[in-house]
């Protein structure tokens, strides 16, 4: 193996997750899901949320800091610490009111 293939990442080392977008979030967006393969600098929820706000447009804007969107990790509530691993399902909603 020459010295191009060993710092090539193969396939089994990237992690691959499924984001789902939710209320307003999804028809901001056009996009109800997506597959991505993450890139090495996203770890958290967070960082996928800042990751995804620096797409721009109607992303920049429903994502920004000051707006109200919660995100759950394989369907359980989370913060923006929590770690992202392959195969994790990643999903976007603005808070829910009920009475």
């Amino acid at each position: 193996m020459d010295l191009a293939q060993k710092s090539r990442p193969s396939e089994a080392q990237l992690a691959t997750i499924d984001v789902l977008y939710f209320a307003r979030l999804r028809e901001a967006f056009g996009l109800a899901s997506e597959r991505m393969v993450l890139p090495r600098t996203i770890a958290t929820a967070g960082a996928l949320r800042a990751h995804l706000q620096a797409r721009g447009g109607a992303w920049a804007v429903e994502l920004a800091a000051d707006r109200p969107v919660r995100v759950a990790v394989n369907q359980m509530i989370a913060s923006a610490e929590t770690a992202l691993h392959a195969g994790d399902e990643v999903a976007f909603l603005p808070p829910v009111t009920g009475g």
